[in-house]
């Protein structure tokens, strides 16, 4: 079970950081990823990361904006979100894949979250 939170409406140029729980038996060995989604486009993969060696792979459209990070002792997977702007918005969905391999394919991902809005707006 994956369950996001953190999600909101920011204005430009802020910040916010989203949290995904991993529990179920999901989170060993195992990458988590971060796609966003609007409203008539499919889901687009922003960031990634493996779980037990913490590797990270970012969407050239947030690389130098956003970090991800993770904390294996409360299962969380956190996604840093700063200089926002209005084309980040959308539903932020965390998903989970088994093994310890980076992918941007939503079709590599087996357990998805129920997603959390964010909006960049003034």
């Amino acid at each position: 079970q994956l369950v996001e939170s953190g999600g909101g409406l920011v204005q430009p140029g802020e910040s916010l950081t989203l949290s995904c729980v991993v529990s179920g038996g999901t989170s060993s060995g195992h990458a988590v990823g971060w796609f966003r989604q609007v409203p008539g486009k499919g889901r687009e993969f922003v960031s990634a990361i493996t779980w037990i060696g913490g590797v990270p792979a970012h969407a050239n459209s947030v690389r130098d904006r956003f970090a991800i990070s993770r904390d294996n002792a409360k299962n969380t997977v956190s996604l840093q979100m700063n200089d926002l702007n209005p084309d980040d918005t959308g539903v932020y969905y965390c998903a989970a894949r088994h093994g310890e391999v980076l992918a941007s394919d939503i079709r590599q991902y087996e357990y998805w979250g129920q997603g959390t809005q964010v909006t960049v707006s003034s």
